[in-house]
């Protein structure tokens, strides 16, 4: 079995291999003294949960995991987990990287296409086996709906992926319904369809190519962000960066100037606790309120 760590990732081809285990996961809950003995406090809280299971042995039943260059955190959990490995630190599965190139011009798909025939190589999957599983990929992404839209007001939820809903209940419990991405949203969302059309590495190296998911893509954030608020309706917004964000926080006067000339009332909270034990939910609450007034 294979696991994977990060977004932007092949999902069609974990799916041919039919040992697909899924994306790691985590409890950040917990004690965790491996995490605290070898990683810096600036990595993203997620990865001091999976060094911690590795350690366990929690993921010994797996093979490999799949990291994505898409990600600064996934990327430098990898060459910590390689290092870990190779002292003899830790044991469990192999860390595989997934090195894709994300400017839009066709050097960078020919460069993802030359990783995925790698991976597709190490994983033995075949050209046949990776068109079949597009086409029931395919299928997957247009039988997906979106939720139809409630009758409470919504208020949008950006920044840094969130590590479940518990934000999501907060916004519930004061009357409002929430749009906002947890990590694992970001991680299993395999994208737009992948065109069958030819070879299939080639069609899933563009398509992964054109994606936005991740970290270090070239797009204009805070359009895509005023986008989603127009998609969703939203009434509120709130922009929520933990302390370990180094990247969107750059983005973060864009974000806010375009979500309040719209109008949008704008919650700002950065530095923040990723478990939200930093007293952000009574903060949200008497802004909602506010807002409702």
């Amino acid at each position: 079995m294979l696991s994977y760590a990060g977004p932007n990732l092949p999902h069609d081809l974990f799916d041919a291999t039919g040992r697909n285990a899924g994306p790691l996961t985590w409890n950040i809950d917990r004690a965790m003294p491996a995490a605290d003995r070898w990683l810096e406090s600036k990595f993203a809280p997620w990865t001091r949960s999976v060094v911690q299971d590795w350690a366990d042995g929690a993921l010994d039943h797996l093979e490999a995991v799949v990291f994505t260059r898409a990600d600064d955190s996934a990327q430098r959990l990898y060459y910590y987990l390689c290092e870990l490995r190779r002292a003899g630190s830790i044991k469990g599965p192999e860390p595989l990287m997934l090195d894709i190139a994300k400017i839009a011009r066709a050097s960078s798909v020919a460069r993802t296409e030359a990783a995925l025939r790698q991976l597709g190589e190490r994983l033995d999957v075949d050209a046949a086996a990776l068109s079949a599983a597009i086409a029931q990929g395919n299928a997957t992404r247009r039988a997906t709906t979106s939720a139809e839209a409630g009758t409470k007001p919504v208020v949008l939820i950006a920044g840094s992926p969130l590590p479940d809903a518990r934000l999501h209940r907060v916004a519930e419990a004061e009357g409002w319904s929430a749009i906002g991405r947890t990590l694992a949203d970001e991680w299993a969302d395999r994208g737009p369809d992948v065109d069958a059309a030819g070879d299939p590495f080639a069609a899933l190296a563009r398509q992964l190519n054109t994606r936005h998911l991740d970290t270090r893509g070239f797009t204009n954030r805070a359009e895509a962000l005023a986008q989603q608020a127009r998609d969703v309706g939203a009434k509120a917004a709130l922009l929520w960066l933990i302390e370990e964000d180094d990247t969107t926080v750059w983005h973060l006067p864009a974000l806010r100037a375009a979500l309040e000339d719209m109008g949008l009332p704008v919650l700002v909270a950065t530095r923040r606790d990723w478990s939200c034990r930093d007293g952000i939910d009574l903060e949200i609450a008497a802004f909602l309120q506010g807002v409702a007034a």
